[in-house]
Order: structure tokens, then sequence, then C-alpha cells
């Protein structure tokens, strides 16, 4: 996507950069994204030339040449003379090879079936200039016809140039021609020319295909790379996230191996953050998109995911109360949580659900409700914050998309720093530019922007690969049930919430279920209430 003249409807200077002048290097990214495109367009063009020089009709070309002289006694003056005289008529004499006079003679000695004016398209005369040359040319669909045609043409010019010239008083013409190269059959024919087609098949068609190239860019206004969201926005570009067809199946960190392409996104993902967060005040991450099917939710549980294995003490809450998505990723139950705790049926103490072998505890949505933007924007939903923020290093909400509804833009007061997760290849960039307004609108804290589903080669690539071990899981993986959740992952209780019992030590807690574990330490003891 190349941006358009005008800015769009609902940008502002901050979120808009304007239109950049192309240089050649957005002319060969073009080229590189639409290659196939190109080649197939060329191709298509030597076809088209290939197909016309096959279904054309063979033509023929046969010539003769006729000298021009005059009859003089031939002293040097007179010579002179003739000469200027000849050169005079000789434009004449060509002029006349098209008359019916010079070809009605032709016709009826080869017993052709077509009249002097149909004739007069397929024969050509022509003189070089100061010269008493005339060269005739017939074009036919046999090669034998066109030379007896051009051999009978001649032979009525010089019948007919004599008749004109002599004069009337008697005696003979003083103008004589004679044939100087006779008409010979052509051995191949004069076109097609199938070389020249298919060259000319190979420019015409590679134009088009780089001119459709150029069209369909400019018209396209999805966000395809890095380049096209820099046209947008100066927001830090966070981290890039390639596609990956197995994501549908195994969308958690942990089912992919430590050093995929992947995987290492996330722990880049994960650097770049606390880079973008030096200052320590975004304590609290929203993870948001502009339209649903970009990837927010997966973003933000494998962020969540990365930062724990850091070492850090995470905390994510599933606050998509219109479409929750992370318990179906993580395999938890989220009949209970953050809405649980915000009507005040539970303490969310009691709603934290630890996963896997790292300090990771998961607040999952709970029932959805019927008011879901008044209870994030609620101050229930801000003490929570300020709670869980005393307990966790850092805390990863996902949040709904901005554009559909407006409980992300609500949500997003209350946290330290935003997020903006961009599908590639399917968000437009007048919705990323919207998405960006609103979040200016209500004053959020943007910490930068994370391409999802970025292609893994090609101009748009953002990833590197780098040799390590790849076809299979490390032993501090975490492996896979059978329903493609964690094994050592513990399960709540029946009543979907989890218990904390007696500390194992001073300053810790052990959260404990029914069945054998290892023990995870909650990280500062209980949640204070207040």
């Amino acid at each position: 996507m190349l941006p358009f003249l005008s800015m769009p409807v609902g940008a502002t200077p901050e979120t808009y950069r304007g239109t950049p002048v192309l240089d050649l290097r957005d002319y060969l990214r073009i080229l590189r994204r639409n290659w196939i495109l190109v080649v197939a367009a060329t191709l298509a063009g030597l076809l088209v030339g290939g197909v016309f020089s096959v279904l054309a009709k063979p033509i023929y070309k046969a010539d003769t040449e006729l000298f021009v002289a005059t009859h003089s006694s031939g002293s040097v003056q007179e010579l002179l003379q003739g000469n200027t005289f000849t050169q005079a008529r000789v434009q004449s004499y060509v002029k006349t090879v098209g008359s019916p006079l010079v070809l009605q003679p032709a016709i009826d000695s080869l017993g052709l079936e077509t009249t002097p004016a149909q004739l007069s398209r397929v024969v050509t005369a022509s003189s070089d200039l100061d010269t008493v040359l005339i060269n005739i040319t017939v074009e036919d669909g046999s090669p034998v016809r066109a030379a007896a045609t051009a051999e009978a043409v001649a032979t009525s010019l010089i019948r007919a140039v004599d008749s004109l010239e002599r004069p009337k008083t008697g005696g003979t013409s003083p103008v004589s021609l004679s044939i100087i190269k006779p008409a010979v059959a052509p051995d191949a024919p004069s076109s097609p020319n199938t070389r020249l087609n298919l060259l000319l098949g190979l420019v015409v068609g590679l134009a088009l295909g780089i001119g459709l190239s150029v069209l369909r860019t400019l018209t396209d206004t999805r966000i395809r790379g890095e380049a096209d969201m820099r046209n947008i926005t100066d927001a830090p570009l966070l981290g890039g996230i390639s596609f990956d067809a197995e994501a549908t199946k195994k969308p958690l960190l942990t089912q992919v191996a430590p050093q995929s392409p992947r995987a290492e996104s996330f722990r880049q993902l994960r650097t770049n953050l606390q880079f973008a967060n030096v200052s320590g005040h975004a304590k609290t991450v929203l993870i948001t998109s502009s339209l649903p099917g970009e990837g927010k939710s997966t973003t933000a549980t494998n962020l969540a995911i990365a930062l724990a294995q850091a070492g850090e003490s995470v905390c994510l809450i599933d606050a998509d109360l219109r479409r929750p998505m992370v318990g179906d990723y993580m395999g938890i139950d989220a009949s209970a949580g953050l809405t649980t705790a915000l009507v005040g049926l539970a303490d969310v103490d009691d709603l934290l659900q630890p996963w896997g072998d790292d300090n990771l505890f998961i607040l999952a949505s709970g029932q959805i409700p019927p008011n879901p933007s008044e209870l994030l924007g609620s101050t229930e939903m801000k003490q929570l914050i300020m709670r869980l923020e005393q307990a966790f290093d850092t805390i990863i909400i996902d949040a709904p998309p901005l554009l559909p509804v407006t409980d992300a833009a609500v949500l997003s007061q209350h946290v330290g720093g935003v997020v903006l997760v961009v599908g590639t290849q399917k968000l437009k960039h007048q919705d990323l530019v919207k998405s960006i307004a609103a979040l200016q609108l209500v004053g959020s804290n943007l910490l930068g922007v994370v391409l999802n589903r970025l292609p893994p080669k090609g101009p748009d690539a953002y990833s590197y690969s780098y040799g390590g071990h790849d076809a299979t899981l490390s032993n501090d993986e975490t492996p896979l049930a059978a329903d493609g959740t964690s094994r050592r992952r513990a399960r709540g209780n029946q009543n979907g919430g989890w218990k904390v019992h007696g500390a194992a030590s001073a300053g810790s807690e052990v959260l404990q279920d029914d069945g054998p574990r290892p023990a995870t330490k909650y990280p500062a003891g209980r949640l204070s209430k207040r």
C-alpha cells in the first residue's frame, strides 16, 4: 500500500505522515511484492506473440529492379542532360506503377482474379533520390505468384513507359527501361516475423505487468509491512510476528520449538517492550487491535508466557468481555473470572489461576455481561488493576478491538501503556489511522505497534532466522496433553477458582489443587484488599 495524495478522513498530522516521494526502493518493493503478476503478464505477452505468429497467414515478398536510360549520341553534355531528364521522370514512372495502365495488362497476362485497385494494395514501387533505379515489390501468400506478379508488373511498366514517351509524330521513345534484377520466388515468408513478435510480446507484457503492479499497489490500502506502517505513524515497532499456518492448531509459545522463528519473535517483542517501558511507569500493558481477527489474543497470551519465562511474575487478564479467547487458548475454566470480581461475587485472590511452571497467573473473563463497557470503565476495574500491580511485576490485559466497540479505549485510561496489534495483509490503513486517533482522543500511552501475520519471506518479511535446535521440544518446554493444553498446568477445582493454602515460607504462599503438581510461588502473598 502506498499513501494517497489526500489525508484520510479522521486522520491528524500526528497520525498521518502524508505522501512521501517514491524512490527506487519503493518501486523495487512494488516489483518484489507483485513479481508473480509481472512474470504472469510477461509470459502472457510472449504467449500472445507466439500465438499471433502461428495463426497469422504467411506473406511472401518478391521484388524486381529496373534501370531507366535515355537515348543520346554519347557526348558529355547530352549524357548530363539525359541523366537529369531521366531523374526527373523516374518519380512519375513510380507513380504510374499503381495505375490500371500498368496493372491491368499484368492481371491479364497471369490470369489473376482481381482488379487493378485490389492489386495496387500489394504492389509497391519506390526509387531512391538522385538515382534512375525503380524497385517494384509484390506481397502475396504464394512465393511463386509473388515473383510472377512482380515480373509481370515490371514488364507491363516497360511497355507503358515506351507507349507514353513515344513521340506523337512517330519514332522511338527517348526513354527505355530494362530489368536489371529479375524477381525470384522467396524461400521464407517476410511476415509474420516470429522473433519480432515474441520480442514485442515480451516488452508489452513486461510493461503491462509493471503498470498493473503499480496500479494494484496504489489502489490496495492494506498494510503489508513496516514500510506501510511508517507512512501512517511514528509509533515504535515493537516486533513482527511471521505468519505460521500451524498457529491455528498450536497458538501457544510453549507448543513450538524454543528456537523457532515464532518463539524468537515473542522473545524479541518482550525485550523491545521492556525498552519501550524503560521508565517502568507502564506496569499494566493493554493489548488491543483495530478489528477482530488480527491476533491480539494470541499476542497477549504469548507475550505473558514470554515474560513469565524471563522470571517475571505476570498476570494475564482476559478483558475481552464480548469474545473471550484466553480461556480457550490456555485450557482453563473461564466461567468465573474478571466479571465475577467486578460485580463482587468473589475476590480476585480466589479467581487467579496459575498456569505452567513459571509465575504466570490468569484471570479469566468470567460470565459475559450485558454492559462490558461500563464494567471495564468502572472504579472497581481501576481498583482491581491497582491491587494486581502491587502483587505482580507485569500485568497483560487482552482487550477488545478498538473500532467495533469502545471497551478498549475506555480501559486504556486505567493502564500504563497500550500495544496495538496490526494484522498485516488484512487491516487497511484508514482503520489504523482511526485506531490511533481513538487512543489519542482518550490520552492513552501508545507504547508501540506489533505487526502480526507478516510473510516469512519477501520485501515485507521482518524476522530473521539463526541456526539452532528446532526439531524437538527441549526438556524445559511444557509438553502438551491430548487436547493441546499443558500437562503441567494445574487443573482448577470444581468451583472454577483456586485456593491459597498456608505459606511454605515467609513472604510466599503455595497454590495447590487436588492433584500433585510442582509448587508455584505466589509473587507477593495474598492480594491486599483495599
